[in-house]
């Protein structure tokens, strides 16, 4: 089992590791070791994931979420695979735990009586400043 929250956790048996040639630095091993991990996780089956979790996580993955509802995450930063596997391990919880927190609902708020008087206050002001700028009556405009 991997935690993920205090009351989510996901199943090693959920996760599917495949190994790829990655590119980057790496000498000759580039072209005989394959260090790149994908991680595939079927969120859509998922026993684990309760629905609402499920359907932010489908939201945050983005292009990362195939059509068929499996999430893959691609790993490759590192030279191992056992450090790759353990980014892509880590990768996939932070995108759990974002998702297992539901998103605050905004509350409309109406601004104060004071707050619209100092608006009104301000354009006010700011009005009678302009007015001055302008030239006054009798007044010659080029002076």
């Amino acid at each position: 089992m991997i935690p993920v929250t205090p009351t989510l956790a996901i199943d090693d048996n959920e996760l599917a590791f495949s190994f790829i040639r990655a590119s980057g630095p790496g000498g000759q091993n580039i072209n005989k070791v394959a260090t790149a991990v994908q991680l595939r996780f079927d969120a859509a089956a998922s026993p684990s994931l309760p629905e609402p979790v499920r359907k932010r996580l489908i939201a945050l993955a983005g292009s990362r979420m195939t059509a068929g509802g499996i999430l893959i995450i691609t790993a490759r930063r590192f030279r191992t695979q056992s450090r790759n596997r353990a980014d892509a391990l880590e990768r996939l919880t932070a995108l759990l735990r974002e998702a297992a927190h539901p998103l605050r609902t905004r509350v409309p708020t109406r601004p104060t009586r004071a707050s619209r008087a100092r608006r009104l206050e301000q354009k006010r002001h700011r009005s009678e400043i302009k007015r001055h700028r302008a030239p006054g009556r009798g007044r010659d405009p080029d002076s």
